[in-house]
């Protein structure tokens, strides 16, 4: 699937393309992308944002929402336990949930199998009115949390996670619903995509529960993001 090297596919970028090119192959070339061996389908700009919401506002949680094969969930365990090298956090974990975690399981088994003990692997819907409460076993008094909602990118799954999880997300943290591009016509690689992420998110936003957040488009740092809207910081 990535080859002898691990590597993904190689994309040209050429001065004389427009950006919409450059995005449509970097979208293509991100599906055949690696952590540590594990797939993980995450823009490397996107992942630096991450590296700076987690050190700005310090979880030792991150709540996955949505893990498929266990790579993004293995690199916020690493990126936690680097803050935790630098003394910003204490205890940190990751609590993956997933509707099918078998795959998940299977391939960190697989691959590392020393992580799963700071990854809780929940098996969950983000529809089911009961998960929240669940997630919340797996977080200890005190501890702040980092939510990311990378699950079916359609409004109803979009707009239940914000519903039902926010309420982890303690003043000046952040909640990040990933995959917003599927809203934006000229980012569609494909029909097939689902749509109703970015709606989800403004009605929710104009919701009660959704007052206490603001919408952070200036963390769309580094020009090609797959998560336009994405970033939603609660008000201190």
């Amino acid at each position: 699937m990535h080859g002898t090297s691990g590597l993904p596919p190689h994309v040209d970028a050429s001065l004389d393309e427009p950006v919409a090119s450059l995005w449509r192959a970097r979208a293509k070339q991100h599906m055949s992308d690696t952590y540590m061996g594990v797939p993980m389908y995450k823009f490397p700009e996107d992942l630096r944002v991450y590296e700076h919401l987690l050190w700005m506002a310090a979880p030792q949680v991150v709540i996955e929402l949505g893990s498929q094969f266990g790579g993004s969930a293995l690199w916020f365990r690493d990126r936690l336990n680097a803050l935790a090298s630098y003394g910003r956090v204490t205890a940190p974990h990751v609590i993956a949930v997933d509707i099918n975690p078998e795959v998940f399981q299977e391939t960190l088994e697989r691959h590392h199998p020393n992580a799963l003990g700071q990854i809780d692997l929940l098996d969950g819907d983000v529809l089911d009115p009961s998960l929240p409460a669940r997630v919340a076993e797996y977080i200890r008094p005190g501890e702040r949390c980092l939510v990311v909602e990378d699950s079916a990118h359609v409004y109803e799954t979009t707009h239940a996670a914000l519903s039902g999880f926010a309420r982890f997300v303690p003043p000046g943290g952040f909640f990040v619903v990933e995959d917003g591009c599927v809203d934006i016509e000229e980012m569609r690689l494909e029909e097939s995509w689902p749509r109703g992420v970015l709606p989800a998110v403004s009605d929710w936003l104009r919701e009660e529960g959704g007052k206490e957040f603001r919408q952070r488009r200036d963390l769309e740092l580094y020009g090609i993001s797959c998560h336009p809207g994405g970033y939603l910081q609660r008000t201190e």
